[in-house]
């Protein structure tokens, strides 16, 4: 909702402005998706090492 009260902002002050940010959103969007996917398959990684380096030490702990 801040978003778009934001834009209508922007569309009453310079509506050229406003407009190309309405085209550039979803590009911008489409261009960001290898790099969110990128950034889980990062963070799966990381845990799966913090999951094995940590696994003697739970192992021990129940012991």
């Amino acid at each position: 909702m801040v978003k778009f009260l934001l834009w209508c902002i922007l569309f009453v002050l310079c509506w050229p402005l406003a407009l190309l940010a309405l085209i550039l959103y979803p590009l911008v969007w489409l261009i960001l998706i290898p790099f969110r996917l990128l950034g889980i398959a990062v963070g799966g990684v990381l845990e799966l090492v913090k999951a094995i380096i940590t696994l003697p030490a739970r192992v021990m702990k129940r012991i």
